[in-house]
């Protein structure tokens, strides 16, 4: 007799076994893993009603947790896998993507959110602030590969780097606007509630997640690496599952004293990296995350695609389309085209880290986050409506193209690092 919980154990166990295989053979094709799982939890939720409802308006604290968790796991995951060591120079990219790109993605939403859908303020910069960042789940796939154990990963252009420390860093650089949301929305716009907002949740969090983060990483690196006590090494004993107890105790930590737990965690993974750079453990430890997260990721994308099916996007119109294809195609290219003037990128890798911002799992756990702790009253349903529309499009559009570019990209680098040195063998980033 088919039942619901028989319907959920087979399901799950054919979603983990496609999880397996669908990386490898949709490699390059327009198709990505996000794409499949989440048009089959639009159709499991279609076509079988006594499935339960996975609103997230109803089980908001659910869903809010379970995407926490999912992007905390990615964060180390993305600090874990680059190769280029932490230098201001080095990561030129990715100060421009936070400190131009993402503002100005924030600004343009949020007045979008004003004008075009007629959000308070409260609920458009809460809008701007939710879908700016690059998502560290569902970059995946134009991120860095696995951490390699030599001085010079081929993986790592400068595309790969930029996009996967972009992730890294903006959902934490993104919370102080969130924070700011929320407090809009209880005191309005007054001169306490901002500069309490500044000193707690602009300077004192990102401090202490900034700091906690290195801590914890270095003690961390040392039990890893270099214990008094040869048997404590851990990497002496290829224990991959001991990546989840970093994650949890920067993220646990940093949340305790009130910081930001996303910066701790992406910090606390770029500490452990930087203590032992070449060490083949580190690969050991990326390995167990990236199965994590992607086990993660299906369930949340299953479920988006439930709530798609039951109806999470009633309330969209024309308007609300028309903001999310902006946004999407027109608003964050032209924002990262225009940030990464003048930088080390070339016109084809500009375009291609412009175009590659996608939004995801990050994105619903804001949202999910700011009503939970602020009112907006009569904006909870357009919000969620807005954000699924605008990650679902994200996963279609970016998932059918980034195969494709990507891989005309790889092409056009090795070809020009092949003219340039006269051999077969790739080289070091060349800009293209």
């Amino acid at each position: 007799m088919l039942e619901a919980p028989s319907i959920l154990f087979f399901a799950a166990g054919l979603a983990v076994l496609a999880a397996a295989i669908l990386p490898k053979l949709l490699l390059r094709m327009p198709l990505s893993m996000p794409m499949v799982f989440l048009g089959s939890g639009i159709l499991a939720f279609a076509l079988l009603p006594d499935l339960p409802d996975p609103d997230p308006v109803k089980y908001a604290d659910f869903t809010m947790h379970l995407t926490e968790v999912c992007v905390i796991i990615s964060l180390m995951g993305a600090g874990l896998a680059l190769d280029r060591p932490f230098k201001w120079r080095g990561w030129s990219t990715t100060w421009r993507l936070l400190g131009i790109v993402m503002p100005v993605s924030i600004v343009v939403m949020t007045m979008l959110g004003l004008w075009v859908l007629g959000l308070g303020l409260a609920a458009a910069l809460l809008l701007g602030a939710a879908i700016s960042p690059t998502d560290p789940v569902l970059a995946s796939e134009v991120q860095v590969g696995k951490p390699a154990d030599t001085e010079t990963d081929p993986d790592e252009d400068e595309v790969r780097f930029a996009l996967t420390s972009e992730a890294g860093l903006n959902d934490g650089l993104a919370f102080p606007f969130v924070y700011l949301a929320i407090a809009i929305s209880l005191a309005g716009v007054t001169p306490e509630a901002i500069g309490q907002w500044a000193a707690l949740d602009l300077v004192w969090r990102m401090t202490a997640g900034v700091l906690l983060g290195f801590v914890i990483g270095k003690v961390l690196s040392r039990i890893f690496f270099s214990a008094p006590v040869r048997s404590f090494r851990l990497s002496e004993h290829s224990e991959g599952f001991v990546a989840l107890a970093a994650t949890f105790l920067a993220y646990g930590a940093t949340e305790m004293i009130e910081g930001y737990g996303f910066v701790a965690v992406f910090v606390c993974a770029l500490t452990i990296r930087a203590s032992e750079r070449h060490h083949a453990y580190h690969q050991v430890l990326h390995s167990y995350v990236e199965q994590l997260e992607r086990l993660m990721t299906i369930v949340i994308l299953v479920l988006l695609g439930g709530a798609i099916a039951r109806g999470v996007l009633d309330g969209i119109g024309w308007a609300e389309l028309l903001v999310a294809l902006l946004f999407l195609l027109l608003v964050r290219p032209v924002a990262g085209w225009l940030g990464l003037l003048r930088g080390k990128t070339g016109p084809r890798e500009r375009l291609a880290i412009s175009y590659f911002g996608i939004r995801g799992i990050g994105s619903l756990f804001y949202v999910a986050y700011a009503l939970s702790h602020g009112k907006f009253d009569g904006d909870e349903r357009t919000l969620w409506a807005v954000v699924a529309l605008i990650v679902a499009l994200s996963v279609v559009i970016h998932g059918a193209t980034t195969a494709p570019l990507m891989d005309r990209l790889d092409k056009l680098r090795v070809t020009k690092a092949r003219k340039k040195h006269g051999d077969e063998s790739r080289a070091p980033h060349t800009a293209v």
